[in-house]
């Protein structure tokens, strides 16, 4: 691969890092390269720094990449690597996705501080998530719950949850196995019940387009399967207009020699739902999920989105 020094951009939380570490773990054992071959920056962005307000009332999905694109797109770091469910569906110019990792569970956390399950939290209990789609799903099955914006690193949430700021918070299943923090979980809940965002549990590698050498560095590493069930996900979410304000969940995933897929959308109150479940040949993964979204689109009329947006 040459003696040019690759570097990684990615966010500073311990998730962030162990993400840019697992990449270059699996590069250094697909190319026989050393640590020293790699230089891991890390860029504090906008996302990381606003941690008072729903992300949505100030940018949305961008604010967790746009200062690492801007390095990528000058050339200041070689690729990025960031979770797949933060990544807007429109990238910048000269930019696109161009690895994906193996998919880590994909199902969502509960995590109790005196009940281990969510349907056993008495009327009332307070629940954290800086998630639009948790929050939804969250007074969608449990209208009773006092749901409230809980923002934070995945430690921080886990050291306030012991400290009895919430009665219990939602994570994502694939963060706290990556974290080794799994035996926090006091329930796993299912796909189909709480179906997770787009995206959820994969980890996409952003390069420039063009860049031979980078593009043969990913080859060896990138899984085919994650990448279809990603662009299925991804095409449902630009069909919704993924950085709007309304709660969007999407899964896709292979059986049978068939690409499944599965979303929802819903009102932040979780009153009114919308969920639609098609298949389709693993080649047409694109075309599968945008007809969904434009299939779910029709079914909730224009009012439904200019509620919420």
């Amino acid at each position: 691969m040459g003696t040019d020094l690759i570097r990684i951009g990615t966010r500073g939380s311990d998730l962030a890092l162990a993400q840019a570490y697992e990449t270059r773990t699996r590069l250094m054992t697909a190319h026989g390269l050393p640590k020293e071959a790699f230089e891991i920056e890390i860029v504090s962005t906008a996302g990381d720094r606003i941690q008072d307000r729903p992300l949505a009332e100030v940018g949305g999905k961008g604010l967790f990449t746009m200062e690492i694109e801007e390095r990528l797109s000058d050339g200041r770091i070689d690729l990025a690597v960031h979770s797949a469910k933060d990544m807007p569906t429109e990238l910048p110019d000269g930019l696109y996705l161009s690895c994906f990792l193996p998919r880590e569970d994909a199902r969502d956390a509960f995590i109790g501080h005196s009940v281990k399950n969510l349907m056993d939290l008495p009327r009332g209990a307070t629940v954290g998530s800086s998630s639009l789609r948790r929050q939804a799903l969250l007074r969608r099955m449990r209208p009773d719950l006092n749901v409230v914006l809980y923002r934070g690193n995945v430690p921080t949430r886990l050291r306030k949850l012991a400290e009895g700021a919430v009665d219990g918070t939602m994570l994502a299943m694939a963060g706290l196995r990556r974290l080794n923090l799994a035996d926090h979980v006091t329930e796993a809940l299912s796909l189909t019940a709480f179906p997770p965002a787009p995206g959820q549990g994969a980890i996409c590698i952003e390069s420039r387009i063009g860049d031979e050498r980078i593009d043969a560095l990913l080859a060896p590493i990138g899984h085919a399967e994650t990448a279809a069930a990603l662009a299925c996900e991804r095409a449902f979410l630009g069909a919704l207009d993924g950085s709007c304000r309304t709660p969007i969940a999407g899964h896709a995933h292979l059986a049978g020699g068939k690409l499944l897929f599965a979303g929802m959308i819903l009102t932040p109150d979780g009153k009114d739902a919308h969920e639609i479940e098609t298949d389709g040949p693993l080649a047409d993964a694109a075309r599968i999920g945008r007809q969904a979204g434009e299939e779910i689109r029709r079914r909730a009329g224009t009012d439904f989105f200019a509620s919420w947006s």
